[in-house]
């Protein structure tokens, strides 16, 4: 009865064109020339049949799930696909039997997890004894930096590959095998000048996007003469606004070069970053606090006004809020760019603290050290200091004994 069930729903599925045209081998695979290649340190690998844990870190779209079931196939292993989403440890131990099975029958097991980033640390301890005793290899995939999102014991035990975004000639590849695969089962089509480059824009490198709307713009587009025909409108009608990408290791990069932008006196990349940011939802408070170290960290004394513009931005932002709240942020961003720059200060405490925490912790001269006791005469406390106002010309010394004529300022 159950075979019934699932024989009728696949035959009323609509299966996305993102799957049918998954490459089914290596030599199809589109985009990730670095990792797959004639000579590639991977696919030299895989011609010796051996296996290795590994995490696939990649955007959304960049193959990911398909090089993990091509890696599968070319080695003959047997391939188990679970989601962080929707699994446990419970399903962890599920792997590790049908992985134990398969070795007594000589065959060796690959456990995909997709999002492994949403595994809990319990989670993810779960899988260490069984990558260590080789029972069954991992391949994860995240979106995600997995420097913050995956336990360093994990990380020890598998190796971290980069995937880039898929880049515009393979794109534009993979965009033109879908048109044809629609054409070739469908009606046939006319394209206008521009689709293809438009889509690759809207992409960005995310090959499943593309071919979702690759699909749904061909079955959108007008009949004439029983043809299709698809225009850039068309596309504009259905796709109309392109969410920012923006990951938490983004959101870690968007605010480094953000920073660096001001530092670096680029008020155009400065407010690149920040309309980056705004666009993908940043927190406004979260780029005038950054705005604001900028300003005290970069510029500093070199133009004290600049802080107080910062300051002045951050408070702006909490009463006016999103989207007006982006003007005093941009206004801020422009000056504190623009402006003069001097790490004097930031260089200054921060000479200091590593003196203090390398054991150079003295304390104040006896003439500096508190009198507003009783007793703190007795001690000797005070004693010999100058009131400045009364005597600036009396020269006096500040710095504990042993520093001084040490100078932290410049």
């Amino acid at each position: 009865m159950n075979n019934l069930f699932t024989e009728l729903e696949n035959q009323n599925k609509q299966i996305p064109l993102a799957e049918i045209l998954r490459p089914k081998t290596l030599e199809d695979f589109l985009g990730q020339s670095n990792v797959i290649s004639e000579h590639s340190p991977l696919l030299n690998l895989l011609k010796t049949n051996r296996l290795f844990s590994l995490i696939f870190w990649g955007t959304p779209g960049c193959g990911k799930t398909t090089l993990a079931r091509l890696i599968a196939s070319k080695t003959n292993a047997n391939f188990i696909e679970i989601s962080a989403v929707t699994s446990g440890v419970k399903d962890i131990k599920e792997a590790v039997e049908n992985a134990k099975e398969n070795l007594r029958a000589g065959v060796k097991t690959i456990l995909f997890i997709d999002e492994i980033h949403r595994y809990s640390k319990t989670q993810q301890d779960a899988l260490l004894p069984h990558l260590e005793n080789g029972t069954l290899f991992l391949i994860g995939s995240t979106t995600e930096n997995p420097s913050f999102q995956v336990i360093p014991a994990l990380l020890s035990r598998l190796q971290v590959i980069r995937l880039n975004s898929i880049d515009d000639n393979s794109m534009k590849s993979i965009i033109n095998r879908g048109f044809a695969y629609l054409a070739k089962n469908n009606l046939p089509m006319d394209c206008e000048s521009g689709v293809i480059d438009f889509i690759i824009n809207l992409a960005r490198g995310d090959a499943r996007y593309a071919l979702n709307v690759v699909e749904n713009a061909y079955f959108a587009s007008d009949l004439v003469d029983n043809r299709r025909n698809l225009t850039v409108n068309v596309i504009e009608q259905i796709c109309q606004k392109r969410n920012t990408r923006y990951s938490i290791d983004e959101h870690y990069d968007c605010a480094s070069a953000f920073q660096k932008s001001l530092r670096g006196s680029d008020p155009d990349a400065a407010i690149y970053y920040l309309a980056k940011m705004i666009a993908a939802g940043e927190d406004p408070r979260f780029i005038a606090r950054r705005l604001i170290v900028c300003a005290s960290e970069d510029v500093g004394n070199a133009d004290p006004m600049a802080l107080n513009v910062a300051v002045n931005a951050y408070r702006a932002v909490e009463l006016l809020g999103l989207p007006e709240g982006r003007i005093p942020l941009a206004q801020a961003v422009v000056y504190v760019a623009r402006a003069k720059k001097s790490n004097e200060s930031i260089c200054a405490i921060d000479e200091a603290l590593s003196d203090i925490q390398s054991g150079k912790d003295y304390p104040p001269p006896m003439s500096l050290r508190d009198t507003h006791y009783k007793d703190a005469s007795k001690y000797g406390f005070g004693e010999g200091y100058i009131y400045t106002h009364s005597a600036p010309d009396i020269e006096q010394q500040f710095m504990p004994d042993e520093l001084v004529g040490k100078k932290y300022t410049r």
